[in-house]
């Protein structure tokens, strides 16, 4: 048990972040629109997702670097610059946009006006960021994670007919039209986000310098006990992820869905609900589940461009550094939740902004999951140590279903 626990890291921290609030208010649009039509997607996307977030990891541990410096030494610099600029902008548009949910739901609990609320939450992030050191941030992340049990409590409270509730996410319905194809999009875009890539890979990195390995030289290879404790660190932390996505799908089907709210316009909108339908308790439990998460996430959307960048473009970089030892990283940290608070005083409706930047990531994964691939299975970048056969067969199913339901939405 001793041995379980210590193996908790960067898979724990990056699968509960990955329940950010722009994946909150996508899976409560799904079972706010669809019912429980989707819930069988948590059980397509945790292998996907493990399997993901495990070939990223193992790149870090085998390579001794981020996705980033891996991905250099098989793509032209200028397509990369690319990739850290469509990075750049989703994630400061999530971040906006989770900002926007957060605030939007504490003010459901305190009154205080959301703006204000968002200019707090920013910059308290910001100056976290900056302050803190890797092993405190890593620590107080692991523990923000608890919150998304939150959701779990709130479902199992409302008493759903568990039969039906098994029916539904055993038997698998092809999505109906643009709407179903669209939703399918933003499903598998909010859990397999191309931050979350490049946010594994790093700590990683951050982790073996935590334990010594200073060098690059001495982070190169890994242990078969490295890569075992890692995963079972991805694989709790990805079920986890899949599990509170389940349950947020479950808990808004059968109250909103039901009572024929279907298109709620905002997080408040969605928390204030539940109410009437589920009592006060349940309404609680979502918002302040809500708040939690988007402190765990905010700082791993804009860590995640930060180490891209500096990896892209050889800056210093690492939440060990400090501001004088690392600047251009940090500028990234702080550029990108400076614009997202920016952005929230636009007055976007948050629950749709949330959504859209939901599918913008289904967009733009596969791309990012073919250039992974390219990378882990190139046997000298790996140390000899590419990716097994079972989890690049998986990562492959993973690219070619995120590619099928984006031309679904197109098409349908």
């Amino acid at each position: 048990m001793r041995r379980f626990f210590a193996a908790f890291g960067p898979g724990v921290v990056t699968g509960a972040a990955d329940d950010d609030p722009s994946g909150i208010a996508t899976y409560s649009i799904a079972g706010a629109r669809l019912g429980t039509s989707l819930l069988w997607c948590a059980s397509l996307t945790w292998p996907l997702m493990a399997a993901v977030q495990l070939t990223c990891a193992r790149i870090g541990m085998v390579t001794g670097q981020g996705l980033g410096a891996a991905l250099k030494k098989k793509f032209p610099r200028p397509v990369l610059a690319g990739v850290v600029a469509s990075l750049f902008l989703a994630n400061t548009i999530n971040i906006a946009a989770d900002l926007s949910g957060m605030a939007d739901a504490a003010e459901s609990l305190s009154g205080v006006n959301s703006h204000i609320v968002v200019v707090v939450f920013g910059a308290a992030i910001i100056w976290a960021t900056i302050r803190l050191r890797y092993a405190q941030i890593a620590m107080v992340l692991k523990w923000l994670a608890l919150v998304l049990f939150a959701y779990v409590i709130t479902a199992v409270h409302l008493g759903p007919d568990w039969s039906s509730v098994l029916r539904a996410a055993l038997v698998p319905s092809l999505p109906q039209g643009s709407e179903g194809w669209g939703m399918l999009v933003a499903i598998l875009g909010t859990t397999i986000s191309p931050y979350l890539f490049f946010w594994q890979a790093s700590q990683e990195v951050e982790e073996e310098k935590l334990a010594g390995r200073k060098l690059l030289s001495q982070r190169r290879g890994a242990t078969a006990r490295e890569l075992q404790d890692r995963r079972l660190d991805v694989g709790v932390g990805t079920f986890f992820s899949n599990l509170v996505m389940f349950f947020i799908i479950l808990t808004t089907a059968l109250t909103l869905h039901r009572n024929g709210m279907t298109h709620p316009e905002s997080s408040r909108e969605v928390a204030e609900a539940l109410r009437p339908l589920a009592g006060r308790f349940a309404q609680v439990l979502y918002t302040v589940g809500l708040i939690g998460v988007g402190f765990l996430a905010i700082p791993t959307l804009a860590g995640s461009a930060a180490y891209a960048a500096a990896e892209i473009f050889g800056w210093k970089e690492g939440l060990d550094r400090g501001f004088r030892g690392a600047r251009p990283f940090y500028a990234v940290v702080g550029v990108s939740t400076a614009l997202g608070i920016c952005l929230d005083f636009l007055d976007v409706n948050p629950v749709k902004a949330l959504y859209w930047s939901a599918v913008v990531n289904g967009l733009l994964a596969p791309f990012l999951l073919l250039g992974i691939l390219l990378v882990a299975t190139d046997r000298k970048l790996m140390q000899d140590q590419p990716v097994s056969r079972a989890s690049l067969w998986t990562v492959a199913a993973a690219t070619l279903l995120m590619f099928g339901a984006a031309i679904g939405m197109f098409l349908f």
